[in-house]
């Protein structure tokens, strides 16, 4: 644990700091915004990446969705726990850069335009921090595994949200690429942050003999209650993309490159 917890807290901010140095030394041109705000953007692209490969890893060494067990399930978890850590002062960083104003580092008009900004995403950190790592970690007992390991799959759609990010920074929102990336955004989000839930329901309602509809009769309440506030930011999000993919597929031609 000690071990994953260190290697996780050098390993995150130290691949921000090589990859705003390298940006800057290979991008001259780019503003130090730009630099701070790629570099964040491709470390969680990196952390999206490890999530969901260990998700998968855990999904097909679980035969019994109940009780097998993976290493990973719990080792991730604490790696996991410095990058929530680093985000959030990343977050705040790319704030303080994007304002311009070198004199407001840790001002309280720089911190509470990033808390405004970011409420959602911060919640969702803390979340993650506070409830989601002791359920993981201690109240779940030895169960689960496979869950936990569907779970981590959902950072699927990371890379192509930190992308657009990128594009819009950039000001690249008219090029083929973004559109394209926007589609893969969308599926990727629909697929493995939303319909991830009732494949989770019908994974155990397989092992257990029920359909789809009768698994949230069959398991404990709190259980639902859970998939409920989990899936419930996922939707919000995803309505997000939504009218800003039908903003961008209905814009007229000369207005697409704003």
């Amino acid at each position: 644990m000690l071990l994953t917890l260190a290697c996780g807290s050098l390993f995150f901010p130290g691949l921000f700091a090589l990859c705003t140095w390298g940006l800057r030394r290979a991008r001259p041109a780019w503003t130090d915004s730009d630099c701070v705000m790629i570099s964040t953007r491709l470390v969680s692209s990196v952390q999206a990446v490890l999530a969901t490969g260990s998700g998968i890893v855990i999904i097909r060494s679980c035969n019994d969705v109940i009780t097998d067990r993976h290493w990973l399930a719990r080792e991730y978890v604490w790696f996991l726990i410095p990058y929530m850590i680093y985000d959030s002062y990343a977050m705040y960083l790319c704030e303080w850069y994007r304002t311009g104003d070198q004199s407001r580092r840790q001002s309280l008009t720089t911190f509470q335009s990033f808390l405004s900004k970011n409420r959602l995403m911060i919640t969702h950190h803390a979340v993650i921090l506070f409830v989601l790592v002791p359920v993981a970690q201690k109240l779940r007992g030895d169960l689960g595994d496979f869950f936990v390991g569907c779970i981590f799959t959902a950072e699927l759609s990371t890379p192509f949200v930190s992308l657009g990010r990128v594009l819009i920074q950039l000001k690249q929102q008219h090029t083929l690429l973004y559109k394209v990336n926007g589609i893969l955004t969308l599926t990727t989000f629909l697929c493995c942050r939303i319909l991830l839930f009732p494949f989770m329901y019908w994974s155990y309602g397989q092992q257990q003999g029920l359909s789809l509809l009768q698994v949230p009769f069959n398991i404990p309440f709190y259980c639902n209650v859970a998939n409920g506030f989990l899936i419930a930011p996922q939707i919000y999000w995803f309505s997000l993309l939504c009218k800003k993919a039908t903003r961008l597929f209905d814009a007229p031609p000369a207005r697409k490159d704003g």
